[in-house]
């Protein structure tokens, strides 16, 4: 039996192949997104055990290790903890210099309940790449210094920044390129004001030994 509307059988064809050529593509595509979901999916679930410097009070013990500029010792130190850590490196290690510490003791009279200074004076930390380097984000728009903590706002942003730093010196020994880091201070408002200087920019060295 012949058509009565010529053309019709080859522009049926055409359309048949189109359909597969788009059914393809979009299989194609499907695909494509399914791999880079699941590589994606690899990479935040990938637990790395890391060395993360914590600004630390040392109230409640007889110790005094930080010394401030005009010599003085101080109830403070920075130490270094190992956690198991996910996300994105070298944002994840800065953030987790926040996390809670209860520092382990075998005495029954001490019974401090917390010693990060960043928990304990209510300073929030956020890290994220740029193009110019990490930014590192220290919200004080919340900040207060308990009563127990014998060191001024000051003293705990530098401590702060002294942990930063040697965070992301021991994540930098593997690493062929140099970090440049911007430490900012956000919230330094009214009474506050006076710390927005608080914060600063250095640059971490590559290792050189991998070169």
């Amino acid at each position: 039996m012949i058509s009565s509307e010529p053309g019709r059988g080859s522009a049926n064809r055409l359309a048949s192949r189109c359909d597969r050529w788009h059914n393809s593509d979009v299989k194609t595509a499907i695909r494509i997104c399914i791999l880079v979901a699941l590589a994606a999916c690899a990479r935040a679930y990938t637990i790395t055990a890391v060395a993360v410097y914590e600004p630390l009070s040392l109230h409640g013990t007889d110790a005094d290790e930080a010394i401030s500029e005009s010599g003085e010792a101080l109830q403070a130190t920075v130490l270094a903890r190992p956690m198991a850590l996910t996300g994105a490196f070298p944002e994840a290690l800065v953030q987790a210099i926040r996390s809670p510490h209860l520092l382990p003791s075998n005495s029954p009279l001490y019974k401090v309940q917390e010693v990060n200074l960043l928990v304990l004076c209510n300073i929030g930390i956020h890290a994220e790449m740029t193009r110019d380097g990490l930014m590192v984000r220290l919200d004080i728009s919340n900040m207060a210094i308990p009563s127990v903590v014998d060191l001024t706002s000051r003293q705990v942003l530098k401590l702060t920044l002294v942990a930063i730093r040697k965070t992301l010196e021991e994540y930098q020994k593997p690493q062929t390129a140099a970090l440049s880091v911007h430490v900012v201070i956000e919230g330094a408002e009214d009474g506050k004001a006076p710390l927005r200087d608080a914060g600063g920019s250095f640059v971490i060295k590559e290792n050189m030994a991998e070169r």
